[in-house]
């Protein structure tokens, strides 16, 4: 494979300051599957087949030393979804909203951050009626 056009995501790293706190946050309050640990700096979660490790960023030279990620989860009722993570105390920094409007349905998206500050986004593909 001279490219990744033909490859999926299998994990995603997401930088934390607080493992801990971070791991029962995707698990507790996000119902993300939790895996496993692997000392203190590492947690693992499975989201529908994508691996997600919690790790911190160790020293200056760390790869994770600039973070410019985001994860985005695809919903079918994304103002229930939003409506059951703020009542578990998550801030969302926007509503709902129609980000594009494509020929057979419409997206839209809604984000906040997790425990860590770390964006995370909500988005919903609503299939339209021919």
């Amino acid at each position: 494979m001279p490219n990744l056009s033909q490859s999926h995501i299998g994990q995603i790293a997401v930088v934390c300051k607080d493992v801990g706190r971070a791991s029962a946050f995707y698990r507790d309050v996000l119902g993300i599957r939790h895996l496993f640990d692997a000392g203190p700096n590492l947690s693992f979660f499975d989201s529908s087949g994508v691996r997600l490790m919690l790790t911190t960023a160790e020293g200056a030279e760390s790869r994770f030393d600039r973070v410019g990620s985001m994860l985005y989860f695809f919903v079918t009722d994304i103002e229930g979804v939003q409506r059951d993570l703020t009542a578990k105390g998550v801030q969302f920094f926007e509503q709902p909203h129609l980000i594009a409007k494509l020929p057979d349905r419409d997206v839209w998206l809604t984000a906040f951050n997790d425990s860590e500050g770390n964006p995370m986004g909500i988005m919903e593909e609503r299939k339209r009626s021919p």
